[in-house]
């Protein structure tokens, strides 16, 4: 581990080289830096570039166990600016560095390079079952103050549940085997040990576990089938209660509210030649009615085919009643004429008189009536 360096000692430093950039620049704009050390390998110190440099910036530095300071053996550019510096870490040292603007110094600053730590990735993870129980176990890192977290979840969880250790042994409880989890892995840096201004590790790759084993994926196996299953069974089950519903509300408004017939239609001409006025309308289509009535009565008196009735003789001479009809019409016309010679409804001679229902007819021997 580093020596004894308290932080306030790194801060006051930190703050004495933006003090010293802030002066040295006048109305230029600050110079902000950042600071990531990879694992204790790699240090990569960036700033923010501006047109207000001109020019591109240098990068010079040393570590506590170097004797002359040294440039920065690969720069980061961005936009065509060089906009930061990568550096082999010797270990947990103070790194000592000052960025030049051509001859005159932006920043100068020193500092322990743990502050911003980043561990790496926590690698050849093992899974280990018991009962409902799981075992994350991995290689540890090869410094201590560190923190191994574990997060899981399954299809059914909103959220990853997380698990913290300061071993890279830790174990999860309370699971169902039936069902399927995702679990990853990392590694963060503890504040009491490394200050507030470090980074946790990447994540590392998503496994899937279920009933002890190691799957592909989650997705297919356990959701698909029940939820399709499901959500089809809703959507039939609604559309079959909707169409119902619509059928017995189109019964019961048929039985509440009847349909009206258009008197459109009833009594033509009503709307388009009146105007809705009914007065007019009846007297326009009275004399048609009348006609129409008329000949539907001459239609009802057309008979078909009668009966062909012959009289014989014999029951000629059975005594017949006083003749009616249009024998009796004719003598009263005769009468209203003023021939009183005549007498009344009389026989005329040689012939016989039929009765039949309300008419009479006067035929002679062997005939017959055709109706």
């Amino acid at each position: 581990m580093r020596p004894a360096f308290p932080p306030w000692a790194a801060a006051t430093m930190l703050l004495v080289g933006h003090l010293t950039a802030s002066g040295d620049t006048g109305a230029e704009a600050a110079l902000h830096v950042d600071i990531i050390n990879f694992d204790f390998e790699t240090v990569q110190v960036t700033w923010n570039t501006s047109e207000c440099w001109g020019t591109n910036l240098t990068f010079i530095y040393h570590f506590t166990t170097m004797k002359t300071e040294k440039h920065c053996p690969s720069y980061v550019l961005r936009e065509g600016r060089t906009a930061g510096c990568l550096l082999d870490a010797p270990g947990d040292e103070i790194l000592s560095f000052t960025i030049w603007n051509g001859t005159h110094p932006l920043l100068n600053n020193s500092l322990w390079i743990s502050n911003f730590l980043k561990p790496s990735v926590p690698k050849d993870l093992l899974f280990q079952w018991r009962q409902e129980a799981l075992t994350v176990t991995c290689p540890e890192l090869p410094y201590s103050e560190l923190l191994y977290e574990v997060q899981h979840r399954s299809l059914f969880d909103n959220e990853w549940q997380a698990k913290e250790e300061e071993t890279c042994n830790v174990t999860i409880e309370g699971l169902d085997l039936d069902k399927c989890y995702f679990v990853r892995a990392r590694v963060k840096a503890m504040e009491s040990g490394y200050g507030p201004d470090t980074y946790p590790s990447e994540w590392s790759e998503v496994v899937y576990l279920q009933r002890a084993e190691l799957r592909d994926s989650c997705q297919e196996k356990t959701l698909f089938p029940k939820f399709v299953f499901i959500s089809g069974s809703v959507v039939l089950l609604i559309m079959f209660l909707v169409f119902l519903l619509a059928w017995k509300l189109q019964r019961v408004k048929q039985l509440l509210m009847p349909s009206v017939p258009d008197p459109k239609f009833t009594f033509p001409g009503l709307f388009e030649a009146h105007r809705g006025n009914f007065q007019e309308w009846i007297k326009d289509t009275q004399n048609v009615t009348q006609l129409d009535k008329v000949e539907e009565r001459e239609q009802e008196c057309v008979l078909e085919e009668a009966p062909m009735v012959q009289h014989s003789k014999p029951e000629t001479e059975t005594p017949m009643e006083t003749m009616t009809g249009p024998l009796c019409l004719q003598t009263g016309e005769k009468e209203a004429a003023g021939d009183p010679g005549q007498p009344p409804c009389q026989r005329p001679p040689g012939e016989e008189v039929l009765s039949l229902g309300s008419f009479t007819f006067v035929i002679s021997d062997n005939s017959y009536v055709t109706l």
